[in-house]
C-alpha cells in the first residue's frame, strides 16, 4: 500500500467496517485517478453478512482526494510549511433494495440513526430519500429501492498528517455508525424479493 495519508483513510475506514463484520461487496471496490483534474477517489460498498447478492441492504461509500488537497500535502511534506489544510470528502449512500412495493419513505427514513456522526470537527449532512423503481424491456416493475445519502468533508490538522492515529478514531465512529444504520435498516417491515445468490 502507498504511504499516503489518503491510504491511511482509507486503510482506518475499512479497518473500522471489516472489524464490525460487514461484508465486502465483491468487485464494487475502485480506486480511480481523473486524468484531466487529478482528484483520486476511492469507491467501496458493504452490506451484513448473508444477505446473498445483490444484499437487501448495503452502504456505498466514497472517499474523495481533490486535486488542490494533493497540493496542499505535497506543501507540508515537502516544505514542512502547514498552509491550508488538505480535505477528504466524504459520501456515504445507504441503498434498500430488492423491495417487492414501492416503500413509503418515512418507514425509510425510521431506519436512520438520529444523528449522523462528526468526522474531526464536520458532522455528515444528510439529504432526504430517492426512491427507485426499476422495470424491464416490457415496462412490467421489476423491483423497487431507496437511497439516502450523507456527505460531508473531514479536514486534517497538521497533527493529524505528522500522527495519522487519529484516523482511526475519526473513521471507526463513521464504521460503527453505518453498521447501525444497516441494521436498523434491514429489521425494518418491507417486503423484499429473495436474492439472485445466496
Amino acid at each position: 500500500m502507498l504511504d499516503h495519508v489518503f491510504t491511511d483513510a482509507i486503510g482506518a475506514l475499512r479497518d473500522a467496517l471489516e472489524s464490525a463484520l460487514l461484508e465486502r461487496q465483491a468487485l464494487e471496490e475502485r480506486f480511480q485517478a481523473d486524468v484531466l483534474l487529478g482528484d483520486v477517489t476511492w469507491e467501496t460498498s458493504y452490506g451484513l453478512p448473508g444477505e446473498g447478492s445483490p444484499p437487501r441492504v448495503q452502504a456505498d461509500l466514497t472517499l474523495e482526494w481533490p486535486t488542490w488537497a494533493q497540493t496542499a500535502y505535497r506543501t507540508w511534506y515537502l516544505d514542512e510549511e502547514f498552509t491550508e489544510g488538505p480535505v477528504i470528502e466524504i459520501e456515504v449512500v445507504f441503498r434498500v433494495q430488492r423491495l417487492a412495493e414501492p416503500p413509503d419513505p418515512a418507514v425509510i427514513m425510521q431506519g436512520m440513526p438520529k444523528n449522523p456522526p462528526q468526522v474531526g470537527e464536520e458532522e455528515l449532512t444528510g439529504l432526504g430519500p430517492t426512491l427507485e423503481t426499476v422495470y424491464d424491456v416490457d415496462l412490467d416493475v421489476i423491483s423497487h429501492a431507496a437511497e439516502i445519502t450523507y456527505t460531508g468533508s473531514y479536514e486534517l490538522d497538521e497533527k493529524t498528517l505528522e500522527d495519522g492515529s487519529s484516523l482511526d478514531h475519526h473513521f471507526g465512529s463513521v464504521g460503527g455508525w453505518i453498521t447501525s444504520a444497516l441494521v436498523r435498516l434491514g429489521d425494518l417491515p418491507l417486503s423484499f424479493q429473495p436474492a439472485t445468490e445466496a
